[in-house]
């Protein structure tokens, strides 16, 4: 599992790990039962706050997308499965939209409006 931020993006730097981990785990690259890296680990890696990590670790924890146990760290639960269940969707819908001549920014905008 790779944690990807972009340290020139608007959104927040616990906003992006978050959504990495979303994204891993919409690709399958997570599945349920797999344990996030450590907090320590990530923020180190990534060159972040530690509580960066654990405000991105605490969203996905109000989600479901995580269980948080001492000892065990942080692991993926089943409400995760909904997530690899879209991947498909997601990617038929981006290329949709770029045959379309929409930009990314534009999808995301049109998928924000139609909740």
């Amino acid at each position: 599992m790779l944690i990807r931020i972009d340290p020139t993006s608007d959104d927040p730097l616990f906003a992006q790990v978050a959504a990495s981990v979303r994204a891993d785990a919409a690709a399958g690259r997570l599945r349920p039962g797999d344990r996030l890296p450590s907090a320590r680990d990530v923020a180190e890696a990534l060159g972040v706050n530690l509580h960066t990590v654990l405000r991105a670790y605490q969203e996905l924890r109000d989600e479901g997308l995580v269980d948080m146990r001492r000892g065990r760290g942080a692991v993926l639960t089943d409400a995760a499965l909904p997530l690899s269940q879209l991947n498909d969707d997601i990617a038929a819908l981006t290329a949709r939209a770029k045959a379309l001549g929409l930009s990314a920014d534009t999808l995301a905008s049109l998928v924000k409006e139609h909740r």
